[in-house]
């Protein structure tokens, strides 16, 4: 995810240059290889230890993970728009169509699943226990629904464009309302508990995601309504812009809102000062890369330099942030310290409970 959003960032940079699309070529094919690395090494792992995934799968704050892999799928897809399309001729929409229907079935499926299986497994979730991981199955629908609006935009079959919008929209109801009840339960938990741990005070920026990523999809689907629409004739004549227009109001709205969440995240980092390095810190990018991306194409869409210098500078704070934890994660790889699965301590191996009877019989 981190990757992927660093390759849109530079790829849609307001003040750009033909060596940046170069580069951003260069961090999409590594996006993919990554993601391909990761995709087979988790079958792997769930395929060769199967009781793995059923302990994963029931852990309150791994399981939450799953939700990665559709937004870092998004990412690619989006690459691929932006990259292939122009390039490789008219069956790349149609793939990346494919794909994103994949997505988008795996983002409802990611949000809807794993919340209830926070409600129904277990015993208590107590409120100090939460972080804002919460947020991350859920945010795979707003993550998907802005995606839907980038390849509607490429499809050359206005009826196909047609519907990926209006299940974009319906992506983006799901995943929005949502999000923001869970950041108010998330409020409370920081207002009662406090601060969370230092191991895990970078995850105070998750809640950029949806409303970046909600403010951009919100933008993006408004413009494709205004576009798609009187080809269709959908609606009414004027609903395209009515769409529009509402489209940016919320995604102004949403990205105000982003900025107490932005305090708030970089209050907690500067109030700890220090804290360990871990997996978590990649929680960094994406989040601000989407409000990054929702503070550009607000530039975009207003004749204002303001959100284009905004947008280029928190960009390039995405970049250097992808660089700094890049080079922390290689050396962690290297060091073998940075991996940690913390639901095997709930994995009951069988070698253990065979010693368990036999001291019993004894």
């Amino acid at each position: 995810m981190g990757t992927g959003i660093v390759s849109i960032l530079l790829h849609n940079l307001p003040y750009n240059g033909i060596w940046l699309y170069w580069i951003s070529v260069v961090i999409f094919a590594l996006n993919v290889v990554l993601f391909v690395t990761g995709c087979v090494i988790s079958a792997l792992r769930y395929i060769l230890y199967p009781e793995v995934f059923g302990v994963m799968i029931t852990h309150s704050v791994q399981s939450m993970f799953i939700g990665t892999f559709p937004m870092g799928l998004t990412t690619i897809i989006n690459m691929i728009c932006f990259v292939c399309v122009p390039v490789w001729g008219e069956w790349v929409p149609y793939f990346a169509w494919g794909l994103w229907i994949f997505d988008a079935a795996v983002s409802v499926l990611t949000a809807v699943s794993l919340p209830f299986l926070l409600m129904a497994h277990g015993g208590e979730t107590h409120l100090s226990s939460m972080t804002a991981v919460w947020l991350l199955p859920i945010v795979t629908c707003v993550v998907g629904a802005s995606s839907g609006a980038i390849v509607a935009e490429v499809l050359p079959n206005t009826q196909y464009a047609l519907w990926t919008i209006l299940v974009s929209y319906i992506l983006w109801g799901i995943g929005v309302p949502l999000a923001l009840m869970v950041m108010v339960i998330y409020l409370q938990r920081l207002t009662l508990h406090k601060l969370p741990p230092k191991a895990v005070i970078v995850s105070m920026f998750l809640p950029l995601g949806p409303l970046g990523q909600g403010g951009y999809g919100a933008m993006k689907l408004g413009q494709c309504a205004q576009a798609i629409f009187p080809q269709t004739h959908t609606l009414e004549q004027a609903s395209g812009p009515m769409f529009y227009t509402i489209g940016f109001l919320v995604a102004l709205i949403l990205w105000s809102f982003g900025l107490v969440w932005l305090f708030f995240a970089s209050a907690s980092i500067a109030r700890s000062r220090t804290f360990p390095f871990n997996i978590g810190w990649w929680g960094f990018t994406f989040p601000l890369g989407v409000f990054a991306s929702s503070t550009c194409q607000l530039g975009s869409e207003l004749p204002s330099r303001f959100f284009d210098v905004l947008g280029t500078i928190l960009s390039l704070c995405v970049v250097g942030l992808w660089i700094m934890v890049s080079i922390g994660t290689l050396k962690g790889v290297v060091s073998g310290k940075l991996f940690l699965a913390p639901c095997l301590a709930d994995l009951r191996v069988p070698e253990d409970d065979k010693n368990k009877d036999g001291g019993k019989a004894a």
